[in-house]
């Protein structure tokens, strides 16, 4: 074979098997008749073989044509079908999301995102990754997740971060303890009661006792957890109380009696919002993604 046919005289070859006539596939094609044998002559050329055997009135496949047609009409078939699905693919229609988030946001706000993106983006494939702040980052600087729902990063101008809400710290308690905590809460409860603190290295902790700070009060931790759960175990056996953001309320809630309070100033609360890095393109599919978190970040609610 002197060289790889095309797909557009390959294409053509097809059509005149089809036809059994030039002069009505160069119309179908647009093409004129001389051109038409012109390409069928170089296709030949490049196979080393005859494909067509004509006359003044007819067209027949030879034998190497015959034999040709099926390949072809495979060729063609998954050749269409592979740019059918890059159409899909930069169109948003199909790829792969890898989404990182905070524990607290992958357990209620995603899921609802995912489920609404998937309406609409059935062949997008959806990957989930939880993660604290610290390890989040750093996924998405080594590019094991693609976009990353978290609190904003700080000191580096490689991560691009937009802001989608605010998430407002609140008093979390077993509802029997409600009688005895005004609404709003004042901050010097937090030293009346055993004080259930998250692991020192998390976003929540930095922010309980930074904000404990601003209000002046001591209330050491009684209690040190890693998991948001355990933290709703220890409260609902009557063990003490919480400082935590509102969208954390699901994962404790589940089985256990968990009631909170908003508290009096200072408020304190922790933005959430979408990491990307900087000098990266997001496919058209994360891209869609992201939009949508942005969308639907107008209405959150927790």
């Amino acid at each position: 074979m002197a060289r790889s046919p095309s797909m557009s005289s390959l294409r053509l070859f097809l059509l005149v098997a089809r036809t059994c006539s030039f002069s009505e596939t160069a119309r179908i094609a647009n093409l004129s008749q001389p051109a038409l044998s012109r390409t069928i002559k170089l296709l030949e050329e490049d196979l080393g073989v005859r494909l067509f055997d004509r006359n003044s009135r007819n067209v027949m496949l030879t034998d190497a044509g015959a034999a040709l047609v099926p390949i072809v009409e495979r060729l063609t078939a998954d050749f269409d079908m592979a740019f059918r699905e890059l159409d899909q693919t930069f169109s948003g229609e199909r790829g792969r999301v890898v989404v990182g988030a905070l524990p607290s946001v992958a357990a209620d706000f995603l899921p609802k995102a995912i489920a609404r993106f998937l309406q609409t983006r059935s062949r997008v494939e959806v990957i989930v990754r939880e993660n604290l702040t610290g390890g989040l980052l750093q996924n998405l600087q080594d590019r094991s997740i693609d976009i990353s729902i978290t609190i904003p990063p700080a000191g580096t101008s490689a991560i691009r971060f937009e802001p989608m809400f605010e998430d407002e710290y609140v008093l979390v308690c077993r509802p029997d303890d409600l009688a005895t905590i005004p609404d709003p809460a004042p901050w010097h409860i937090f030293t009346q009661h055993p004080f259930i603190a998250m692991e020192p290295r998390s976003s929540v902790r930095m922010m309980t006792d930074s904000v404990f700070a601003a209000a002046g009060i001591d209330a050491p931790a009684r209690f040190e957890c890693a998991q948001l759960a355990t933290v709703g175990g220890l409260i609902g056996e009557g063990l003490g109380i919480s400082l935590l953001p509102r969208s954390t309320l699901p994962l404790m809630a589940v089985g256990k009696q968990i009631s909170w309070r908003t508290t009096q100033a200072p408020i304190a609360s922790r933005t959430i919002g979408i990491c990307t890095l900087a000098d990266r393109t997001l496919a058209p599919a994360t891209e869609a993604f992201r939009r949508l978190l942005l969308e639907m970040a107008v209405d959150a609610k927790f």
